[in-house]
Formats: structure tokens, C-alpha cells, sequence
């Protein structure tokens, strides 16, 4: 879809851009056909709303399986100090409906992709797909776990964290596009999800981690690139995870 392009929008110095800034994380993996359409997109979108914001594209480029949750890891901690709240952003998810509300979630953990809204998701429990926290939001929370590798669980994981931290996650009200309020992008035909759980990570992937997180993510930056899309700007990160085989041996995909 097509964002409706605004006016051109006044320069982020002046005041109705508020004092905020977002980093919007978004992980990556070889999505390019996506990428091409959620960063002008997003970016339109959250211009016209006044939001201060930057686009970090978080590519994983190591030979490990996809890690969505250290890669925000990742993201969060090299996003900078000039941005003050994150957004956890699926590359195939875009907003439809400009009532929701991407500003700074000072009373807690804003779920913007809440499963009355969302297109596949429906259960109460669920936070993924696009939930935005203060930074010290989420540093309470040590981050996300980095023992999810292949797809799925590690936003169970993290709302147990949420809860354990003392916050509260609140959700749109007021919005009457019901399931048409995003865009999905993903073609299962087409990219299939790693879904593949070997040995132990059937039952760990149940478990809440008490001891990992932003704390012990391990990774090096390969590469920090600055992109124009289509007048969108935006920051790629090529990123090397690094996982321990004795810890979590599911990381590969022997």
C-alpha cells in the first residue's frame, strides 16, 4: 500500500514534533521485497504524525538461525542516545489506520499490534508484531531472551518478563478498523517460516530465561550502513551473532 504523502512536513527542530525520538528496530533477513516497501512507507507514515524518529534495520548475516529477540537486543543497544523509546517492528507488518498511536509510552509497554487488530494473531497474551516501550522500559525487563533461534515464542517469553518487571501492557482503544487496521506482508508460499524445533528447544522454548538477556547478548557489528529508500532514510546493521552450541545447540541447522 501507499502511504497518502503528506505536506512537507516542518523540520524535527520545531516544537510540534515533541521532545521524543523513536528508534524503530526492525529485524532482518533477506526480506528485501519487504524492505523496499515498510521503510518509505513507515517512514511517511510517522512524518505525518510528527514523530521524531529513526529506522534501524537489524540484517542478520551470520550462518546461525534467525534470532528476531537479540537481534532487538542488538538494535537497542546500538541505537544510540539521541533516540529515548524503541518500536519492535516486524518488516511484514504496516499500519493502516493513522489513529494509532506510535508516541512515547511513558505508563508502559504500548502493544500497537494488539490481537483484536491483528490480521493472524488473536490470543490476549500476545505482544509481537509492533510493541513499543521506553528505553528504561526495557532495560527493566533485561531485554528480550537470546535463546529463541528459529521462529516463534520469544514474545511469550518476553511478556512473562514484562509482567515480572511490574508493567503493564496497554493496547489501542477506540479503533474500528478491526482486522483491516494492518497490512500483512508475508507470503508463507513463498518464505517459509523456521519453525524446525530440535531436541531440547521443545521444551525450552516454554521456559522462562531468568539469567539471559540485554545482559549477555554476544554479537559484532559487521557493518553500519546509512540508506536512502525511495527519500526514506534509514540505518542497516549487518549483524554476527554469536550462540553458544553447549547452551543452546538449536542455534544451527544441522
Amino acid at each position: 500500500p501507499q502511504a497518502p504523502r503528506p505536506p512537507p512536513a516542518p523540520p524535527e527542530d520545531e516544537p510540534s514534533w515533541g521532545p521524543h525520538r523513536l528508534a524503530l528496530l526492525v529485524p532482518f533477513r533477506e526480506r528485501f521485497e519487504e524492505l523496499l516497501t515498510f521503510v518509505p512507507y513507515m517512514h511517511r507514515f510517522l512524518s505525518k504524525k510528527r514523530i521524531r524518529h529513526h529506522i534501524f534495520v537489524l540484517n542478520q548475516v551470520d550462518h546461525f538461525r534467525f534470532n528476531r529477540a537479540s537481534l532487538i537486543n542488538v538494535g537497542f543497544l546500538e541505537s544510540g542516545n539521541d533516540t529515548d523509546y524503541i518500536a519492535m517492528h516486524d518488516v511484514d507488518l504496516l499500519p493502516l489506520n493513522e489513529q494509532l498511536d506510535y508516541s512515547f509510552p511513558e505508563a508502559g509497554p504500548f502493544h500497537v499490534a494488539s490481537p483484536e487488530l491483528h490480521p493472524l494473531y488473536h490470543y490476549k497474551t500476545y505482544v509481537g508484531g509492533i510493541l513499543l516501550l521506553t528505553k528504561q522500559h526495557y532495560e527493566m525487563c533485561n531485554g528480550m531472551s537470546n535463546r529463541f533461534w528459529g521462529w516463534g515464542r520469544e514474545d511469550d517469553e518476553f511478556y512473562r518478563r514484562i509482567k515480572g518487571a511490574g508493567l503493564q501492557v496497554r493496547r489501542p482503544s477506540g479503533i474500528t478498523t478491526g482486522y483491516e487496521t494492518f497490512q500483512h506482508l508475508h507470503d508463507p508460499a513463498w518464505r517459509k517460516r523456521d519453525q524446525k524445533r530440535i531436541a531440547a528447544q521443545k521444551q525450552e522454548q516454554f521456559k522462562v530465561d531468568r539469567e539471559g538477556g540485554l545482559n549477555n547478548v554476544r554479537y559484532r557489528i559487521e557493518s553500519r550502513t546509512a540508506l536512502n529508500v525511495a527519500g526514506a532514510p534509514c540505518t542497516v546493521l549487518n549483524i554476527l551473532l554469536d550462540c553458544d552450541t553447549s547452551e543452546t545447540p538449536w542455534c544451527t541447522f544441522g
